[in-house]
């Protein structure tokens, strides 16, 4: 039978079942309009929420760990080879927490393809002097311009200009917490002693705020340069090597193999933050699951409108196959007509969640743990839009496919019999 013919029957079979045709088209608008925003918002909440760790985490950090040495004195002696020998209350061994021939490894690790980039920092134990009160805190001495490129340093720094730490000597960007605690403006010195007991005045040019309160209280920035002259150490000076990569899932092997060459300790990001990770794959489930319910749900609406069509258009069908249609015709006649309520609610569902999102974009959301946010965020990934098209007409084809196949089994001779 001609497509054009099926088509016109079931356009009018839409139109003769009009308000039942418009609800069914109303459900799956309301279910892909839904299923975007929705799978938008969550995963747009997740990037920020990633974002305040990930971000700022390398994705390999070399360092050299402190911890007791693995060959004690008693190992050594032949005598005890043959006993178990157990030794308490070990005390590390005094290794160096500096990192030998850092350059050298720098260099190394920069030549490597895989590696985006790389950033030398100084993790330095302070107290800041405030009056008779001693505030405990850490500076971390980076390479200002590395450190911005690398993981977003300016984004994080709310009040001042992140490069002054460069150009301004003897300068530090504290913590919003721990300025909140010392009532340190902008411009004003203050001074900090370090763990071997010097001291060092540094002028405040900028707050820093990562949005984790706790490290906000302590942690601070100074360059790397600051640091090595607060600690007095030479310009060779660097506890930590962090490095970003083009393809962080590389990150624990590059992790075993460079710590092996170098004789380094190495962290990677996959180990160190596994549980934001698992975080992350949970709320999307759940978005999608949430998602897929709505678009199932849509799906069996259609499925009841089109069987009371049938129900009531028995005598219509009937009277189709006496004058010669086939039950594939028919079967073709509402599947047309569930696809045509599936393509055309699920364009304007793709449509409206896309306004919908835009909508959620420009709502206030203003909280003084996370400066740089201003409105709720929202993620418009091109997949999102994709996945909702094509799940509109897998369950608007399989809602008319089970209706059609019922349609297509009716007997014209009982049906005509029967009225």
């Amino acid at each position: 039978m001609k497509i054009g013919l099926i088509i016109n029957i079931a356009k009018a079979l839409m139109i003769a079942r009009f308000k039942q045709t418009a609800i069914a088209a109303v459900g799956v608008v309301f279910s892909i309009t839904m299923f975007v925003a929705l799978l938008g918002f969550m995963n747009g909440l997740n990037q920020l929420l990633d974002g305040l760790i990930l971000n700022r985490t390398p994705h390999i950090r070399f360092y050299n760990e402190v911890k007791p040495s693995p060959n004690q004195p008693i190992d050594s002696d032949g005598r005890f080879s043959d006993f178990y020998n157990i030794i308490r209350s070990i005390k590390p061994a005094a290794s160096r927490q500096n990192i030998h021939n850092n350059e050298a490894i720098i260099k190394t690790l920069k030549e490597d393809p895989r590696v985006l980039g790389v950033a030398p920092k100084i993790s330095a134990q302070v107290f800041y002097n405030v009056g008779t009160i001693d505030i405990t805190g850490v500076i971390n001495g980076i390479d200002v311009e590395e450190e911005n490129r690398l993981f977003a340093f300016e984004d994080y720094v709310n009040a001042g200009n992140f490069i002054d730490l460069k150009n301004t000597a003897n300068s530090i960007i504290l913590g919003k917490g721990a300025a909140d605690r010392m009532m340190a403006e902008i411009g004003d010195v203050i001074q900090a002693t370090t763990a071997q007991g010097n001291r060092i005045q540094l002028k405040v040019v900028g707050y820093y705020q990562s949005g984790l309160g706790d490290l906000d209280n302590v942690q601070s920035y100074a360059s790397i340069n600051t640091t090595q002259k607060m600690l007095g150490e030479p310009a060779s000076y660097v506890t930590d090597i962090q490095v970003k990569l083009n393809d962080f899932d590389k990150a624990p092997a590059m992790a075993r193999e460079y710590s092996g060459i170098f004789g380094i300790d190495a962290d990677d990001i996959q180990t160190v933050n596994a549980q934001f990770e698992t975080g992350t794959k949970i709320r999307t489930m759940i978005s999608y699951a949430v998602g897929i319910t709505l678009l199932v749900v849509s799906g069996f609406g259609i499925y009841n409108i089109l069987n009371m069509m049938i129900y009531e258009k028995m005598d219509t069908i009937a009277i189709l196959k006496a004058i010669g249609f086939s039950g594939g015709d028919v079967n073709r006649i509402f599947i047309t007509i569930a696809l045509t309520i599936g393509i055309i609610g699920g364009a304007i569902g793709l449509v409206l969640g896309f306004v919908a999102g835009l909508g959620i974009e420009r709502i206030p959301f203003e909280t003084e743990a996370l400066p740089t946010v201003k409105t709720f965020p929202v993620d418009f990934n091109p997949k999102y839009y994709i996945i909702g098209g094509v799940f509109s007409l897998i369950t608007t084809y399989l809602a008319g496919y089970f209706p059609a196949r019922k349609a297509s089994g009716v007997d014209p001779v009982e049906i005509i019999r029967g009225k």
